[in-house]
């Protein structure tokens, strides 16, 4: 059986993602989301994705904006301005495991008490989670909350998989300079998909002015167009795709 978990990262960037998000699942085919919680978000769009059937994962971020927790608490995390450091790679290595699991916890804490419940799965921004020693407690949140988590490489699938952690088979998704999922990309990658559990990370949203800063900004508009558009999802019901999100994991 082929199975398919279509992510929608970033709800919470801004409100134009976070709208995208809902749309891309209303009238496409995105499954899951993952939430930034160190954003300020409409508490409308919060309602509406609670009132949806979209898997909500934490997008666990250690790249963009500031803490949760207080920042004194945290310095190996942070840059001279209290902001988090931009570069996954620089922003793991700096990182005190002690630190980070401070800052990863009150993360979940704050899922929590926005959404009512624990995430659907756990997984990283900028992938920060490919990273020691962030990788490490990532898996050992997951195992302890009993959670999925994303595998965005063999790699890191081989050890959550040691882990006896839950994780698709297969991965598929970028966020270069180019839109990564165009209709015309997801009509292929579906023809090809495996066996197995697939997740399709992507990044639908509108662009708004809050999006300004970004390298990934209007290509979300064309993610959002090739995600909802209707020849895509006819190819996943022609092809005997079963949509799922990392909730449904066996």
């Amino acid at each position: 059986m082929k199975r398919l978990i279509v992510n929608a990262d970033d709800f919470g960037l801004t409100a134009g993602v976070s709208r995208g998000i809902l749309e891309a699942h209303r009238k496409g085919i995105v499954t899951s989301t993952t939430m930034l919680v160190n954003r300020e978000v409409d508490p409308a769009l919060v309602e509406e994705l609670k009132g949806s059937d979209l898997g909500v994962g934490l997008h666990l971020n250690l790249t963009l904006g500031t803490p949760v927790s207080d920042p004194t608490r945290v310095p190996s995390l942070v840059d001279g301005e209290g902001a988090f450091i931009r570069d996954a790679r620089e922003a793991a290595a700096r990182a005190t495991a002690d630190e980070a699991r401070i800052e990863l916890g009150t993360q979940i804490d704050a899922f929590r008490k926005l959404m009512g419940r624990f995430p659907s799965h756990l997984d990283s921004h900028h992938h920060v989670g490919r990273h020691a020693p962030i990788q490490g407690l990532i898996f050992d949140f997951a195992r302890a909350l009993k959670l999925p988590v994303r595998s965005p490489d063999d790699r890191v699938r081989a050890a959550a998989r040691r882990l006896k952690l839950r994780t698709p088979d297969h991965f598929f998704g970028e966020s270069g300079p180019e839109p990564c999922w165009s209709a015309e990309r997801l009509l292929a990658q579906l023809a090809s998909l495996p066996d197995g559990v697939s997740e399709f990370m992507t990044h639908p949203g509108y662009f708004d002015r809050d999006l300004a800063y970004s390298r990934y900004g209007r290509q979300r508009e064309e993610e959002l167009r090739g995600l909802t558009d209707p020849a895509v999802r006819e190819a996943v019901v022609a092809r005997g795709i079963c949509l799922c999100h990392f909730g449904e994991l066996a």
